[in-house]
């Protein structure tokens, strides 16, 4: 029995090159091969409920992804969640009251912070933190909010 290895070769080829499209593919599902950190800088920002924000989640302002967080933390004095966000330096010019906030894409989406630029003339610089935040709204929350807010027993 002899073996056509050309025919081999180009089916080794094949399944190879596929392998890697579906892996460029999830790299770019993903957002994952675009994070270039080298010239960004870091902002922070304290909340109460981070909710399910991870690490690399984005970060946008209006709609426009400007950086990534970087880092999740918990304070050891106040018990808040620390998100350390990298920002891209063409982005250098937010201002210090600057508010963050964790929203959720979709439904079931992935969260992301989004930040709202104030007013002030003062820009964020690195290692600033951003003052005014909104933490996550956690669904469970609300479901048990509006299902028990009726069970009051002074009613008849």
């Amino acid at each position: 029995m002899q073996h056509n290895t050309t025919q081999d070769t180009l089916v080794g080829l094949f399944v190879a090159s596929g392998i890697g499209a579906l892996f460029f593919m999830a790299m770019q599902i993903s957002n994952l091969g675009t994070f270039n950190a080298k010239d960004n800088y870091t902002i922070s920002a304290d909340f109460e409920n981070s909710g399910g924000l991870k690490v690399k989640s984005p970060v946008v302002i209006g709609g426009v992804k400007i950086g990534r967080v970087t880092d999740i933390s918990l304070d050891k004095k106040n018990f808040r969640s620390v998100v350390k966000m990298s920002i891209d330096p063409q982005y250098n010019a937010l201002p210090e009251d600057t508010t963050a906030s964790i929203f959720t894409a979709g439904l079931l989406g992935e969260q992301y912070v989004s930040l709202e630029p104030g007013g002030s003339d003062t820009p964020l610089k690195n290692n600033s933190k951003v003052e005014i935040t909104q933490s996550a709204i956690v669904l469970e929350e609300l479901i048990g909010q509006f299902l028990f807010k009726d069970k009051d027993p002074d009613k008849k």
